[in-house]
């Protein structure tokens, strides 16, 4: 019987043509333990799918040191396995040594990464000499390698290239929209995502999350200077003003931001921050207030005043002359008539009428008619 024959190596698939690296999520065997054909090994898992390693054949298996969690990559040995019990394991062990080692040995440690990592690292602008050497970097291992960094002396990531380059802070459906809105107006860069609750390694339609609130004033030092503030704060407006605050207290300004379907009169006045979608119009002599956010088909007649941080839904309509106090909610579809004034931190809703003045913090029934 040949070694051939009495050893057989035991090696990661290749799941998916275009991801060669894996992640090892289970270990279902111990050494030495006596195997059959076809039971199951360890399990391994890419972005994609998952596969279960089974043995080929009946015997012994001797495993290479391997840890739950280890990144590994298509045809590295996982172990053998063998006909004998009484082989020499440190001899077998010996022999499937990653091409790893032998790199360290002789000074020769490469950067690895897979494709999509190396989109990533070259998308935040991350120097390459940094990154660790000797092990395959999947987007998620960069992801976590930057969340292990603690700010050094010079920036890991340089100023962006492109000072139009903006960051999204929320990642649900009113960022999404907000990137939409971005590209199609053509005047900024959308260079990544921020947000409190998605995992680390997703990404926003395309756009990769690249932090936390924590993280602002990180990545304003690594040269992110603009932010869009995707927290709509419908249920809490609260959590969208928090959202700007943390904001400017990192140093990033906030710039308007306005779909090429929307219509705003020259004599209109918009402060920062301020959103306009599509179809939205905002009439001649008009004064937006910061962070105001003016939805799909909104109307925003001539004369208008709206605070800070009011939110007007897809469809409202507001007369001419009208008065929005700060931190207002109008819900969509809503009709104001003229001159009419509401107060500040009022919540109208869907659907509702205002036909004269409505007092500060006054909460409005979606299809009321106000006065009642």
């Amino acid at each position: 019987m040949t070694m051939t024959d009495k050893i057989k190596a035991i090696q990661f698939p290749l799941i998916n043509a275009n991801e060669p690296e894996m992640r090892l999520v289970a270990i279902e065997v111990r050494q030495g333990q006596k195997v059959q054909a076809g039971q199951v090994l360890c399990v391994v898992e890419t972005t994609k799918a998952t596969a279960d390693v089974t043995a080929e054949s009946d015997g012994f298996v001797f495993l290479v040191q391997r840890q739950v969690g280890d990144t590994v990559r298509a045809g590295e040995l996982f172990g053998y396995i063998t006909q004998e019990l009484n082989l020499d394991v440190q001899s077998l062990l010996s022999e499937s040594q990653p091409a790893k080692n032998l790199a360290e040995k002789t000074g020769q440690m490469q950067l690895r990464l897979t494709e999509a990592a190396r989109r990533l690292a070259e998308e935040l602008k991350i120097d390459f000499d940094r990154l660790p050497k000797g092990e395959w970097i999947t987007e998620q291992r960069l992801r976590r390698w930057l969340e292990e960094q603690s700010l050094p002396e010079q920036p890991i990531i340089s100023p962006p290239m492109d000072a139009t380059a903006v960051l999204i802070f929320g990642g649900g459906g009113h960022g999404k929209s907000l990137i939409e809105l971005i590209r199609a107006s053509g005047h900024y860069l959308v260079a990544g995502v921020v947000d409190d609750h998605k995992p680390l390694d997703s990404r926003v339609l395309d756009v990769p999350l690249i932090g936390r609130s924590e993280d602002l004033t990180r990545l304003y030092q690594r040269g992110y200077r603009l932010m869009v503030n995707a927290v709509g704060g419908i249920g809490d407006l609260s959590q969208r003003i928090a959202v700007f605050e943390r904001g400017k207290s990192a140093g990033f300004s906030f710039p308007t931001v306005i779909h090429p379907t929307a219509f705003i009169e020259t004599s209109a006045t918009l402060a920062d921050g301020v959103q306009v979608f599509p179809h939205a119009y905002v009439g001649s002599d008009a004064k937006i207030g910061f962070g105001v956010i003016i939805n799909t088909g909104a109307i925003v007649s001539h004369d208008c005043e709206l605070g800070d941080y009011v939110n007007l839904s897809p469809g409202a309509i507001l007369a001419g002359e009208v008065r929005v106090g700060e931190a207002t909610l109008i819900g969509m579809g809503v009709t104001v008539n003229l001159r009419v004034k509401i107060g500040a931190k009022c919540r109208i809703g869907n659907g509702a009428t205002i036909k004269q003045d409505v007092p500060d913090g006054t909460l409005v029934r979606a299809g009321a008619i106000w006065p009642p």
